[in-house]
């Protein structure tokens, strides 16, 4: 026996109401691109969507080239992005049906340094680079590293002074900041802010620090003369020093430094 037409008719239209559902539920590829104001990425970026995807990520990080990609629901979500070192991102973004993908860039801007400055029973320098996460390095985590040696004539006492520290540029590198051949176009505008504990600040131009650039050496010094800087001797020095080998005069070498930052003119 033959089934009716109308039979077939239903059965057509649940057919196709079928695949109309699963098209508008079919997700959209999307890739989450996160720079730095000079277009450089940013890796590790905290991603935040609402509401929130399902499933949900095991990770909402960017990667090592700045990228986190995510299957998405067509629709309206809100993105926060965080990284420390900058400013959060907060935004309304449209995903669209494309099967082909879609992608949203988010340019993070970097955020003051505001962390306040102190002098503790454990001494610690402060780093902060735009797009690394901010460090802190111990007295015992500095002699660690590879040293170098330096004799200065202080104009102050007529003396020579031998100091032994660790390049401030071996120092930035670690932190991922534009030296050697990346330091060309935008990030020549780079600068360093060095601060001691009296809030005393010298600046810097990251070519001025790079020895591939300029002459002479700039170190994060802890020893003076064979002597430690954290030794009661050097109290008023130390525990680290910033020293300037090619300044005529001793004005930016900051005593009882706490802080390098690493920043950008806009």
């Amino acid at each position: 026996m033959r089934a009716p037409k109308s039979y077939f008719r239903v059965l057509l239209c649940a057919v196709l109401f079928a695949a109309f559902a699963a098209a508008q539920q079919s997700k959209t590829p999307v890739t989450i691109v996160v720079t730095d104001p000079n277009g450089a990425v940013v890796p590790h970026a905290q991603v935040r969507l609402t509401p929130a995807p399902d499933p949900t990520p095991g990770v909402m990080e960017t990667d090592e080239k700045g990228k986190l990609r995510i299957d998405l629901l067509p629709g309206e979500y809100s993105l926060s992005v965080s990284r420390a070192g900058f400013k959060r991102s907060d935004a309304n973004v449209v995903v669209k049906q494309a099967t082909d993908g879609q992608t949203i860039t988010v340019s993070l801007e970097v955020g003051a340094f505001t962390d306040p400055i102190s002098v503790t029973s454990d001494p610690e320098i402060l780093l902060t680079v735009p797009s690394h996460d901010s460090i802190k390095l111990s007295v015992a985590q500095l002699k660690a590293l590879p040293h170098i040696s330096v004799t200065i004539h202080n104009t102050h006492s007529n003396a020579d002074e031998t100091y032994s520290g660790v390049r401030l540029s071996d120092l930035l590198a670690k932190l991922g900041a534009p030296l050697g051949q990346q330091l060309r176009g935008t990030a020549l505008k780079s600068y360093v802010v060095a601060t001691g504990s009296d809030g005393y600040q010298a600046v810097f131009s990251l070519a001025e620090v790079d020895p591939t650039f300029h002459p002479g050496e700039i170190l994060v010094a802890d020893t003076l003369n064979g002597t430690p800087l954290d030794a009661p001797l050097n109290a008023k020095t130390g525990p680290f020093r910033l020293v300037i080998t090619e300044d005529k005069r001793p004005a930016r070498s900051v005593r009882n430094l706490v802080a390098i930052e690493l920043k950008s003119a806009d």
